[in-house]
């Protein structure tokens, strides 16, 4: 079964106090977070500066809409066993334009999601891999301590220096937007699990690649 998507229970100012104890020096055992009065209202932030990310052409004849959370095994399986196949038939021959947009089920996805964006566009697809192929090892435990540093290890093993890592694990503004940017999409295309699919308007849930090849073909034949 899919991760049912929770974000009522989890709340933007949860989502960003944990966003903020994670800014916290690697060495703290300090695991209560900041008061909730740091976050302001999803209605209220500015998510102008949350970059849509996306490969293809963004005239492609279909447009497909990934909702996926690094913290979610089912969207790892859709990269592993999927995604390659789409991007190599799809989206690299013009087919798709591919967007990604970030699920937060917890504070390690926020967490992640901060980190694939440090290396900016060009980047975060690089990033999204390597969360993915290394969900079991840097998710192990559910500790926080223990995944914040296994997120800042990767992060350098990916060529951040420790100042890169630091400045965008701590900002606050970004983790407000990224979080109020999530609320709003998932609450418009109607998304309460992942993976989950919007292609051209149309809401699917996780398919294999026999499957979405349908879906796809079906489009382009229209």
């Amino acid at each position: 079964m899919n991760r049912v998507l929770i974000a009522a229970t989890l709340g933007l100012a949860g989502l960003v106090g944990a966003a903020l104890w994670m800014a916290q020096p690697s060495s703290t055992s300090q695991l209560a977070l900041p008061g909730a009065a740091l976050a302001q209202g999803a209605g209220d932030v500015d998510t102008s500066i949350v970059e849509e990310m996306s490969l293809g052409d963004p005239d492609a004849p279909v447009t497909v809409i990934e909702y996926a959370s690094f913290t979610c095994p089912h969207c790892r399986h859709f990269h592993e066993t999927v995604f390659s196949d789409l991007k190599a038939d799809y989206i690299d021959t013009g087919k798709v334009h591919f967007i990604y947009r970030e699920v937060y089920f917890d504070r390690f996805g926020l967490w992640a999601g901060m980190l694939a964006r440090c290396g900016g566009k060009d980047r975060y697809f690089g990033f999204a891999d390597a969360l993915y192929r290394g969900q079991k090892d840097w998710t192990e435990g559910g500790d926080p301590a223990g995944i914040a540093a296994n997120l800042r290890k990767l992060g350098r093993t990916a060529g951040l220096t420790e100042d890169q890592v630091e400045a965008c694990l701590s900002d606050q503004k970004m983790a407000e937007a990224l979080v109020a940017s999530f609320e709003k999409n998932t609450k418009a295309d109607g998304i309460d699990s992942t993976p989950s699919f919007i292609i051209d308007g149309t809401k699917y849930s996780n398919m294999n690649y026999d499957e979405f090849r349908k879906v796809l073909d079906a489009e382009l034949d229209g």
